[in-house]
């Protein structure tokens, strides 16, 4: 019982941080282009001028 008394703070203020960089990565724009991620990994990056082409 007497871990409980350090255990549970610790525990609300972990979760407390979380909230607090979820609610940061929501007002930031993380989550706006959900599908442009899942888009962009089916077009092939245009090659660079610098590289030799294969």
């Amino acid at each position: 019982m007497d871990s409980l008394i350090l255990l549970m703070p610790v525990a609300m203020l972990m979760g407390l941080i979380a909230l607090v960089g979820f609610l940061w990565a929501l007002r930031s724009g993380q989550y706006e282009d959900l599908d442009g991620a899942a888009s962009r990994i089916l077009f092939d990056d245009l090659p660079n001028k610098k590289d030799p082409l294969p």
